[in-house]
């Protein structure tokens, strides 16, 4: 028997058994959350979604650099909530942007944060990886072109549906990696001897209609480095 998860349903999964083998599919770390340790019965893929935060504060930095404060929405019950924020106030404070940390753990919440955008002076926002922002995802992105200003996510999805920016994992290919242990897995194979992966694409995608919309250029440089342009 295996069981797939995400973070916390992982988590539950170990508390009731030691044996059944788990595979998860993670943002977080999934050592300091305590999924694996040692030789048991849990593996999956693990998408390290925090340690890319810098790299989206540089990605927006290189569309903005004028900009002298940068959002950042995130989600207080999220795993990676505390070392996401506090890597990138690290990162921010490198470059002399201040971080204003906008907490939001459900809809009502993000609409407050985003009223309260015009008077912060905020030159751009980075939307926190999180499920539950995955899951409002669509009224983020509107929330976003609102206030008429660049924001980068972490999910491909984010930027087809009108988003500016998208950089992370390929959940796709995190997908059939996982599966590819599952399958390891029902043949016999030990969780304890199948590593936890990291997944092998990273995706930047950039979509030039939001960045029309907005009056924004795109530095030949980053449009370089962009995996997918959506026109």
């Amino acid at each position: 028997m295996l069981a797939v998860a995400f973070l916390p349903a992982a988590l539950a999964a170990k508390t009731v058994t030691s044996t059944i083998p788990i595979c998860f599919v993670t943002g977080a770390d999934p050592v300091n959350q305590g999924l694996v340790a040692g030789r048991g019965n849990v593996t999956g893929v693990a998408f390290f979604s925090a340690l890319l935060g810098a790299k989206r504060l540089g990605l927006l930095h290189e569309l903005v650099p004028a900009a002298g404060t940068f959002a950042l929405l995130v989600n207080p019950n999220n795993a990676n909530a505390e070392s996401l924020t506090r890597d990138l106030q690290a990162a921010g404070h490198t470059l002399g942007k201040q971080i204003l940390v906008l907490p939001a753990s459900t809809e009502r919440e993000i609409d407050r944060q985003f009223a309260s955008l015009d008077q912060q002076q905020v030159g751009a926002l980075i939307v926190a990886p999180d499920a539950f922002f995955d899951s409002q995802r669509d009224h983020i992105v509107e929330l976003v072109a609102r206030q008429a200003i660049p924001a980068i996510y972490e999910r491909h999805e984010a930027a087809a549906a009108g988003g500016l920016m998208s950089y992370g994992a390929n959940v796709a290919d995190a997908y059939h990696q996982a599966g590819i242990y599952t399958g390891r897995s029902l043949r016999g194979e030990k969780p304890a001897d199948l590593p936890v992966m990291q997944p092998t694409k990273l995706e930047f995608v950039i979509n030039l209609r939001t960045a029309k919309a907005l009056d924004l250029t795109i530095p030949p440089g980053v449009l370089a480095i962009a995996d997918e342009v959506i026109e």
